[in-house]
């Protein structure tokens, strides 16, 4: 299976990739809608879990983003290369972005993703479930039991500040900052 995906992407442009990663973000916010239709009482109780004015966004969804960012940094320098390979589909979507997509794309990412796993299906199903569906949808990370324990671990965590805050704008944060600043070392890396 994981050859099978591997060779499909392959034969996809990078445009090609970033159209279907954003689709694929859009229908994640679709699904949201629809299942929050159902779930949630009221329009209000869903409004309710964004709250722009909280603080928790800058005293703990930016420096949490900055410390995922720099312990997977440390972790990159000791560990072997082959533990952080994705198939490459990260770098094949973030080196080919320009630099105001690079701000666009982990927006869109870590809204859609969020409003999904913790808006919608945590705040329904609790932590576990929502958790350990986040990190079974990040499909490529299966085959490679490294990249799933951090995608789980990641995704706990992120569970945790949202079940701790109740604040989505605080994990959209830290889902922005990790997915910007590694799309920045990507596009680095490749200039």
């Amino acid at each position: 299976m994981k050859n099978k995906q591997a060779e499909i992407i392959k034969t996809l442009s990078d445009r090609q990739l970033l159209f279907h990663l954003m689709l694929t973000q859009f229908l994640l916010l679709f699904l949201s809608g629809v299942l929050g239709f159902f779930l949630f009482s009221g329009w209000n109780d869903f409004k309710a879990l964004f709250r722009i004015s909280d603080s928790n966004i800058w005293t703990i969804g930016i420096p949490a983003g900055l410390l995922t960012v720099l312990l997977d940094s440390m972790l990159t320098k000791i560990l072997p290369e082959k533990y952080q390979d994705d198939g490459g589909i990260n770098e094949r979507i973030f080196k080919s972005l320009s630099y105001p997509m690079l701000l666009v794309v982990p927006a869109v990412v870590a809204v859609c993703e969020e409003v999904l796993f913790r808006g919608v299906l945590q705040s329904n199903l609790g932590l576990i479930t929502a958790s350990l569906i986040f990190a079974l949808v990040h499909y490529r990370y299966l085959f490679n039991w490294y990249l799933f324990v951090n995608m789980v671990i990641l995704s706990f965590f992120m569970g945790y500040l949202f079940y701790w805050t109740e604040n989505l704008w605080v994990c959209m944060a830290v889902h922005f900052i990790i997915d910007f600043l590694l799309g920045l070392s990507i596009k680095f890396k490749h200039s």
